[in-house]
């Protein structure tokens, strides 16, 4: 007689790690959101789920590893809302995906503030990211790309204007992700990726108080001229919403 894969002691031991496992990282989430990363702890974390620092250690070795576990899961969370959006508007034209991207960006950082400041905010004294974290980090990017590349494949790209000087670097960035695009757009894209995260840091962080009141409206209307920069011209452009 068989048993079932999920009632052996060696499932019911996987299932208790993954418990174990998303407890310290939800009681992360808490101390960042009261604190900041910085004064992210171990024995603090330990402390509040009732564990010996021991015990945790055998999940997360040391703070680096847990900031890596919780950044991983950021970049994850917020392409897997880029990615989401994307699909969301696979019968409408780049432009349409474009700013239903941004939106979906700007919509997942409104609702995870404290994880948007771990990735996109200041560094964390102490701290370098591995090269682990880089396939997650890259999904946005990746989403972005994709888009352009539909449009280059299909109604075409404007080519933004690129000063000579430029040139090499901008050629380099192709051929390192995506040589497929024309150079003059891979440089627009890096300088409105840049843009796009300041629009949304500065919402975030307060830098609009009195300054933009109708921030939804104004976003989408930042977000269009990014996708014109580009190189995404009418008729690939348009409201994300309008479905036409």
């Amino acid at each position: 007689m068989s048993t079932a894969h999920g009632s052996t002691p060696q499932g019911a031991r996987a299932r208790a790690r993954i418990e174990v496992t998303a407890a310290i990282k939800d009681e992360a989430r808490r101390q960042l959101a009261a604190d900041g990363a910085a004064k992210l702890s171990l024995r603090a974390v330990a402390r509040e789920l009732g564990m010996v620092s021991s015990a945790l250690y055998r999940y997360f070795p040391s703070r680096d590893d847990l900031l890596t576990a919780l950044i991983i899961d950021a970049y994850n969370s917020v392409g897997e809302s880029a990615e989401a959006a994307r699909d969301a508007f696979a019968d409408a034209g780049p432009g349409h995906r474009w700013i239903a991207v941004c939106e979906a960006v700007r919509g997942w950082a409104l609702a995870h503030p404290h994880e948007y400041a771990l990735i996109y905010g200041s560094p964390v004294p102490g701290y370098t990211a591995p090269d682990t974290t880089v396939p997650a980090a890259s999904r946005v990017g990746q989403v972005f790309i994709g888009i352009l590349r539909d449009a280059h494949k299909g109604l075409g790209l404007a080519k933004p204007r690129l000063p000579a000087e430029l040139r090499p670097e901008a050629e380099r960035m192709a051929a390192d992700f995506a040589p497929d695009l024309p150079p003059e757009t891979m440089a627009a894209l890096i300088a409105a990726w840049a843009q796009l995260y300041g629009l949304v840091g500065f919402e975030l962080f307060g830098q609009f108080h009195r300054v933009v009141e109708d921030r939804e409206r104004f976003f989408r209307h930042a977000v269009s001229q990014l996708a014109q920069g580009v190189g995404l011209v009418y008729p690939q452009t348009g409201p994300a919403g309008s479905g036409k």
